[in-house]
């Protein structure tokens, strides 16, 4: 059965990896519902947040498949239930439709949204929340007329105790302390 899983994937900062992570996602036949990117907490290192729908099963085999790549220093798969997130909407809305009447005080506060810019044309909303509370100030305030509207990917921060950090410095561990193999070649 599918369901929704966030990636985050934790990558050193080189050009076009990217491209090879939705190449493992499109030969699996898996769409991208979300995704940013950004600095991590490690310095040089780069965070991917994806999220997809797919099952169990395969979301182990792409997570398996993506940390094998070179520049990928770890993967972590979640379910919504494991992290905390948050994505970020802008909507561009007539004045004149807001206006009328005490309709703009009611839609900003009842969705726990912002004002950010007011002009004769059009007043600026700012919302962050989970996408079916963006959706729906989108559906409240369409009837006003929406000019335009835009969404982030998702951002995450897990709720598990181990950070990063910890895997680095784990991983360094285990490379440093790997016994070197030797091959005789004949």
């Amino acid at each position: 059965m599918k369901q929704e899983f966030t990636i985050s994937l934790f990558t050193e900062d080189h050009i076009g990896i990217l491209g090879q992570i939705t190449i493992i996602l499109t030969r699996r036949q898996i769409n991208i519902d979300s995704i940013t990117a950004s600095e991590s907490a490690v310095k040089g290192v780069q965070l991917l947040t994806i999220v997809v729908k797919t099952t169990s099963e395969m979301i182990q085999k792409v997570a398996r498949q993506m940390e094998k790549l070179v520049d990928v220093l770890k993967v972590f798969v979640h379910t919504s239930d494991q992290i905390i997130y948050q994505e970020i909407a802008l909507f561009k809305v007539t004045t004149k439709g807001l206006m009328s009447g005490n309709i703009i005080d009611h839609v900003v506060h009842a969705h726990h949204a912002r004002i950010l810019e007011v002009s004769p044309e059009y007043i600026v909303i700012e919302k962050t929340g989970h996408k079916t509370e963006i959706t729906e100030l989108l559906t409240q305030l369409e009837p006003y007329g929406v000019l335009q509207f835009v969404r982030s990917g998702r951002v995450a921060i897990t709720k598990q105790v181990k950070e990063l950090n910890s895997y680095l410095k784990e991983m360094d561990e285990a490379n440093r302390y790997k016994p070197e193999t030797m091959e005789v070649l004949n």
